[in-house]
């Protein structure tokens, strides 16, 4: 077997072997922790030689067990792992995510101050979500897609509502319960399709839908449209999202946030143009795009909330990526790509800072929040690179791939394109305009401006500029910010930095996948050995 067939499946094996010894150490803290970290960085190493495997060699077709395409007329028939340009760059990002974000939750202490959370099924549940999230980005059918999803679904609720608060619970049910009917749209999409092609091998799919009526092509990428959708949280599928997230620990936030949509919106590229090409769709894509950016963004600045904000924010962002993937053309494609990789990181990013903040000042609510700057100018400097990342300001990642999707609405030069252009640059302006709120409340003004200032917890008197006594003084390390959460943030800057400082390379590495992923041939040659 090749260097790329052995590497193939570690994504997937490798934290699911983790969750299940770092569960058999429950007991033993430490050792959870390294086998927690030693997994993740096993396979950041194993998805970066998968990246520059695919990147040089092409589309990466494992059969599971030897069932390949043997059978003439049959395809293959067992289970497919598949490893393109687009799956290899989203596995390297998320496992550089996932591995940031457990240490960040390490360092911080997992429990979020509060002692009575269940810290020994944090660290396993969260290489099932890993293993997951992995499964998703290499599985060659849709079954093993639809498996990928529950694999998260399962450990997420995990994560969510981990420490049992009722705020958690009552979170963690509304999820639970849009993830369901999310699951059950795409369990019926997946029997509509098989009953129309007999098969789910997304290979096979790509020739054997040629030959099915266009009226029952646009009914099943409709209804899996749907269910992606929800999963990526495109309006009006997204209303779940900002009352879910906010009220998970700090990195699991992160980690729901920067990851568990950009599965949904890989999902979707990947059936919109190996599955179902042409465009048929395209002009309710558009209006989707152009909804979820305008209204996420008007959510986002009605939110006093930092938590709240970013998961607008969050909602917002998707718009550009769909916004993408509605051009159906290689420079869409790449600039959504482009996007998704900025996305993850910097959303991410954003979410770990709004734990430091909470370290540092005992609150995320701006009513309650100023000073930061001169409490920690650290901090401050932490928050403002990815915020104007996610703003666009140039030459950050975020100005690039915007650049990139307006440019590609003007080749395409339709009406519904140049609304989307317009819509893009009014979602970047108000964007900027929310972070920036952010700044000049939690960081510029003094503690003593903010309306609800004393009822933060405790805190360093730098930072209140009064010597009153405050409420939630019970609440511990507030005003110390851990370097084990430092860290992996100050990390993920960089990461997105580089984004930024090796944008030419990037893009171009963007462009090839879009073409691999536009050119369907490619992918069927790679797993059924045909040429098409």
């Amino acid at each position: 077997m090749s260097l790329s067939g052995v590497l193939t499946p570690l994504p997937v094996l490798i934290p699911t072997l983790g969750a299940a010894m770092s569960l058999l150490a429950g007991r033993r803290p430490r050792l959870q922790r390294v086998i927690t970290l030693g997994a993740l960085s096993a396979v950041v190493v194993v998805c970066s030689m998968l990246l520059w495997l695919s990147d040089q060699g092409g589309t990466i077709a494992l059969h599971v067990g030897g069932w390949g395409p043997t059978l003439a007329g049959l395809g293959p028939l067992g289970i497919s792992l598949v490893i393109d340009r687009l799956s290899a760059l989203m596995l390297v990002v998320s496992s550089i995510v996932l591995l940031a974000v457990v240490f960040y939750a390490i360092g911080q202490g997992i429990r979020d101050g509060d002692e009575r959370q269940p810290v020994s099924i944090f660290l396993p549940s969260y290489l099932v979500l890993s293993a997951g999230v992995c499964m998703a980005f290499v599985a060659g059918d849709l079954f093993n897609l639809y498996v990928g999803f529950e694999v998260l679904l399962a450990a997420s609720f995990v994560l969510l509502t981990i420490g049992a608060s009722k705020e958690r619970v009552r979170a963690g049910a509304s999820y639970v319960m849009v993830s369901m009917v999310s699951s059950m749209i795409f369990l019926f999409g997946i029997a509509f399709v098989y009953s129309a092609t007999g098969t789910l091998n997304l290979a096979e799919l790509a020739m054997r839908l040629d030959h099915v009526s266009a009226g029952t092509r646009t009914a099943m990428f409709a209804v899996l449209l749907v269910a992606f959708g929800i999963k990526a949280a495109v309006f009006p599928l997204s209303t779940w999202l900002p009352d879910s997230y906010p009220t998970a620990p700090a990195p699991v936030t992160a980690v729901f946030a920067g990851l568990l949509t950009k599965v949904g919106v890989y999902a979707i590229i990947r059936t919109h143009s190996l599955l179902f090409p042409g465009g048929g769709l395209d002009p309710l894509l558009f209006v989707a795009a152009l909804a979820t950016m305008l209204i996420g963004i008007l959510g986002a600045i009605a939110q006093s909330d930092i938590k709240r904000l970013l998961s607008f924010t969050l909602v917002s962002h998707i718009g550009y990526m769909v916004f993408g993937i509605a051009l159906s053309s290689d420079l869409g494609t790449a600039g959504a790509i482009y996007y998704v990789a900025h996305h993850i990181l910097v959303q991410t990013t954003l979410f770990l800072v709004v734990g430091l903040i909470e370290r540092q000042a005992g609150a995320s609510t701006l009513q309650r929040l100023g000073g930061l700057a001169a409490a920690s100018p650290l901090l401050a400097f932490i928050f403002v690179v990815p915020a104007l990342n996610l703003g666009g300001i140039p030459p950050f990642s975020g100005f690039i791939g915007k650049v990139a999707l307006m440019e590609a609405g003007a080749e395409q030069g339709s009406v519904l394109a140049w609304t989307l252009v317009g819509g893009s640059v009014v979602t970047s302006l108000l964007t900027l305009y929310v972070v920036t709120r952010v700044w000049t409340k939690a960081f510029w003004r003094s503690r003593a401006d903010a309306p609800e200032g004393h009822l933060a917890a405790a805190v360093p008197a730098a930072l209140l500029d009064v010597s009153d006594d405050v409420a939630f003084a019970d609440r511990k390390y507030v005003g110390r910010m851990p370097v084990g959460m430092l860290v992996p943030t100050g990390a993920l800057i960089v990461v997105g930095v580089a984004l930024t400082v090796f944008a030419g390379p990037i893009i171009a590495y963007s462009e090839r996948a879009a073409d691999q992923v536009l050119n369907r041939g490619q992918y069927i040659t790679a797993v059924l050995g045909v040429h098409r």
